[in-house]
C-alpha cells in the first residue's frame, strides 16, 4: 500500500484543536464552556457544577463512571447525531481520575497496583479524546502545588497520586492556566490565560500563534490558532 503525503497545515484545519486549561477553583474552568458556543460544544459533565452555565443552553451528558465516558467516545465517533457538536469539553478530568481510581482500589489487591491502572486508563481515555477528528477538545482540571526537591515547585494538573497530574500535558498542544488577577486600582479584577511557561507554572501553545497571555474565549483562541 502506497503511504499518502499530507500537508501539516490541512492536518491542522481538520484534526481541531486540543486544550487542557487547569486553575483553582472559581477561576472559571466551566464557565469558559461557553465560550465554545460558536462551534456548537457537548459537555462530559463529571462534576456537580454547572451551576455557572445556567444562563447558556448548552447540551451535556453526565459522567459518573469510565464505561460512561469510553460510551460517549463511541457515540461522538458513530453516532449520525453527534455530528452536529463542533467542540467536546470534559469537565473535569480530576474528577473522572478519582471515580477510576476509586473502581481500581476497589478490585485491585496492592494500592500501587490500583495507581498504576489509573495511569493507564486515564491516558488511554484523554488519547481517544485528543484523537477525535474534526472536533475542538477542551478539558479542565484543577491545580496542585507540586514541590520539588531541588529548584522551584510548581503548579501543574490536580489528578490523584504523584505522577499523572505531571503526565497528562504531554497529550496536548495547548496547555494554559486560567489566573484571576490581583485587585486593579478600581477594585476589579480579569481573568486571563497563561499560555507559556513560567519558573511556577508549565503552559505551553505549541502553535506558536498566541501571545504569553490572552483573554478567557476559547473561539477566539482556536481561530487564532488556525489563522483565521
Amino acid at each position: 500500500m502506497a503511504l499518502a503525503i499530507h500537508s501539516t497545515q490541512s492536518a491542522a484545519q481538520t484534526a481541531g484543536v486540543k486544550i487542557l486549561v487547569f486553575g483553582g477553583a472559581g477561576a472559571g474552568k466551566t464557565t469558559l464552556i461557553s465560550t465554545l458556543q460558536p462551534f456548537n460544544p457537548i459537555i462530559l459533565s463529571a462534576e456537580a457544577g454547572l451551576l455557572s452555565l445556567s444562563r447558556f443552553n448548552l447540551p451535556f451528558m453526565q459522567i459518573t463512571t469510565p464505561a460512561e465516558l469510553a460510551e460517549a467516545h463511541r457515540w461522538l465517533m458513530c453516532s449520525a447525531e453527534a455530528q452536529q457538536f463542533g467542540a467536546v469539553s470534559i469537565d473535569s478530568i480530576s474528577e473522572i481520575a478519582e471515580v477510576v481510581l476509586a473502581k481500581a482500589k476497589a478490585t485491585a489487591k496492592d494500592p500501587r497496583q490500583a495507581y498504576g491502572t489509573l495511569i493507564e486508563e486515564c491516558m488511554a481515555s484523554l488519547r481517544l479524546f485528543r484523537d477525535l477528528p474534526g472536533r475542538h477538545v477542551y478539558v479542565t482540571a484543577k491545580q496542585e502545588l507540586q514541590k520539588a526537591e531541588m529548584g522551584p515547585s510548581k503548579w501543574l494538573p490536580s489528578l490523584p497520586g504523584s505522577k499523572l497530574g505531571g503526565q497528562i500535558p504531554y497529550l496536548f498542544d495547548e496547555v494554559f492556566y486560567l489566573g484571576i488577577s490581583p485587585p486593579q486600582p478600581d477594585g476589579s479584577t480579569f481573568r486571563y490565560l497563561q499560555t507559556t511557561a513560567t519558573f511556577d507554572r508549565d503552559c505551553k501553545d505549541r502553535s506558536g500563534m498566541l501571545d504569553a497571555y490572552e483573554p478567557p474565549d476559547l473561539s477566539l483562541i482556536i481561530n487564532k490558532i488556525l489563522g483565521k
